[in-house]
């Protein structure tokens, strides 16, 4: 959300969100208070500030908006790599010109040279080089980025709009299989086209198959695409059983082998975020009940079953 945190809310949203900053921060206390005065801590809280300073700003309550991040950094330390990256937000957002949006970039600049791994600061680099109108300078940043992240579908979906703003079509749609692959997500929609195909069935969940495949090879651990592929390999395998008289490239032994490779992994998944907080690791709320399902239960062995 470093990016662009708010384009999935629409502006009456963000300004309702925005118009109850005063209020919260009077009910809360700030967080040198919270442990002698509150038992517990939660993050839903910090989460809030953080989106309030994100809606502060974008409606122009500036106040509310540093009020929040003082917050933040009372609790976190201004070197914490996140609250840097809403603080460089915030910086950018009360700059009154270019002169001061330069003097900002080249604290990202000084930031990275002594620690190039800090993510938040490295997107926000690129989001002002891409405001100061030098894509060049942004592509070429994103494109390194990904070298060292290659999984990060934000950086995938920027690089894209990127070229497209340039007219690079090609490059476009690479960065774009890139994003959808990783998400897994090309792999769902072959898979649900093949639902209501009348006709090449098969040859839409052999191309899921595929995308699948090609998502866990670029994120061995992505919980997400293993699961597609089980699943659709099970759907696949029921359509063969149904009497289809279509030849499929894959041959049993190696859909066999991709299923028990995928329920391998998502056992071995499901069973280490019993111990770690895999929350803190990209896995939505959905993907971690079911997880807990799967520990509980075990894995469905046919589609039909689900």
């Amino acid at each position: 959300m470093i990016f662009s945190p708010l384009v999935l809310l629409s502006n009456p949203i963000t300004l309702k969100i925005s118009a109850q900053a005063p209020k919260i921060l009077q009910n809360i206390l700030p967080a040198k208070y919270l442990n002698i005065f509150s038992t517990t801590e939660t993050p839903e809280l910090w989460l809030t500030y953080e989106s309030l300073v994100y809606s502060c700003l974008r409606t122009g309550d500036e106040k509310s908006a540093n009020n929040c991040l003082k917050r933040l950094t009372e609790r976190f330390g201004e070197d914490n790599e996140r609250v840097m990256g809403i603080a460089g937000l915030y910086k950018e957002a009360i700059a009154k010109d270019e002169a001061e949006l330069e003097k900002i970039l080249d604290e990202y600049e000084n930031i990275l040279r002594k620690d190039p791994t800090n993510m938040p600061i490295s997107k926000r680099r690129i989001a002002l080089l891409k405001s100061l109108e030098r894509p060049d300078k942004a592509i070429l940043a994103l494109n390194r980025l990904l070298d060292t992240s290659p999984n990060d579908a934000e950086n995938w979906a920027e690089l894209s709009d990127l070229y497209i703003a340039q007219g690079m079509y090609k490059q476009a749609i690479f960065a774009l299989e890139e994003l959808l692959l990783i998400h897994a997500r090309l792999g769902e929609v072959l898979y649900m086209s093949s639902s209501t195909a009348q006709t090449g069935r098969e040859k839409l969940l052999i191309e899921a198959i595929q995308c699948f495949c090609r998502s866990i090879e670029l994120c061995d651990d992505y919980f997400r695409g293993y699961y597609g592929l089980k699943f659709v390999i099970n759907e696949l395998e029921d359509f063969q059983n149904s009497g289809s008289q279509v030849r499929s490239p894959l041959s049993y032994q190696e859909l066999d082998r991709l299923n028990k490779l995928a329920t391998l992994k998502l056992s071995e998944i499901s069973q280490r975020s019993v111990n770690s907080d895999f929350s803190q690791q990209g896995y939505s709320t959905a993907e971690l009940i079911l997880m807990r399902e799967i520990i509980s239960h075990g894995l469905p062995s046919r589609s039909k079953d689900r």
